[in-house]
């Protein structure tokens, strides 16, 4: 059976941390960093992600400020908003929380946020920088994929590491930053999606093998290298009728039956998303140094 990665324990270390620094800056009297988040609509999802975020901003100190805005907020009304958090000299870092509803132009809000703010990592100028190598905020998922491989003494220099999926977000970013020549990178990286060629055949040669693709259960035993390593990104609601909830959270990752063949595997819940937010927080603490 394979190692648990326990990505809420590696959250929680880190976030100690963070709460150190936090602590070493109020007792000097310094600025204590501040995440801002806006939250257009009713999605249940990202309700439960921003609250999340919310708590753990409490937990290490972090001010927080949460702006709920309705469904039918227009784009101009959005932007308006953002323009407002750049100008604020209180806000470190804000994120505007995505999937957004279908009449707001995602990438238009993206890039209306001052790269020096945006903590989620996704304005070109930022995304720009990852890719040179230089020093910027790195989208939050795959930093928080870096933090957990790092932090559970996972090697990845000079391994074979497979990415499925090719998302901004997540498969293209952390697919740089394994390749990166840094002490956690110096991977050599295939990058694999929906349109290739015998992609099962490459999943199986991968020593890391990082999942989001974002189907269910999508990769199966066949698909991995015995004793390789499974970082699944994926999380998806499914039906459950004999659960209180009425659905459970699965993975892009058949856990049950991928964890008898691996050496390491996250899970899902609690594998990926709380690095997300760590890396998050991780990003807010830069920015208000940068200031």
């Amino acid at each position: 059976m394979a190692t648990i990665i326990d990505g809420k324990a590696t959250a929680l270390k880190i976030q100690e941390e963070i709460k150190y620094e936090v602590d070493r800056r109020k007792k000097a009297g310094m600025k204590v960093p501040h995440l801002a988040a806006v939250l257009v609509g009713e999605d249940g999802a990202s309700h439960t992600y921003v609250n999340a975020k919310v708590k753990a901003c409490e937990r290490i100190g972090f001010e927080s400020t949460l702006v709920k805005l309705p469904e039918e907020t227009t784009e101009i009304e959005l932007l308006d908003k953002v323009n407002e958090l750049n100008n604020d000299p209180k806000v470190d870092g804000f994120i505007v929380q995505v999937p957004l509803p279908d009449h707001i132009n995602e990438e238009k809000v993206v890039e209306a946020i001052i790269p020096s703010k945006d903590v989620d990592g996704f304005h070109p100028l930022n995304m720009g920088k990852m890719l040179l190598g230089l020093p910027g905020l790195v989208p939050a998922t795959p930093k928080g994929i870096m933090m957990l491989l790092e932090k559970n003494g996972i090697d990845t220099e000079g391994k074979h590491a497979v990415v499925l999926g090719r998302s901004h977000t997540v498969g293209t970013p952390v697919s740089v930053l394994l390749s990166r020549n840094a002490k956690q990178g110096n991977a050599t990286v295939t990058l694999v999606h929906s349109r290739t060629k015998n992609l099962k055949e490459i999943a199986a040669q991968a020593d890391i093998l990082v999942v989001a693709i974002g189907k269910p259960e999508f990769v199966t035993a066949d698909m991995v290298k015995e004793g390789a390593i499974v970082i699944d990104v994926g999380i998806h609601r499914v039906d459950a009728p004999e659960k209180k909830k009425g659905f459970k959270l699965k993975g892009d990752v058949a856990f049950d039956e991928v964890s008898e063949k691996v050496s390491a595997i996250t899970p899902v819940p609690g594998g990926v998303g709380p690095m997300t937010i760590t890396a998050l927080l991780h990003n807010t603490l830069k920015a208000a140094d940068k200031k």
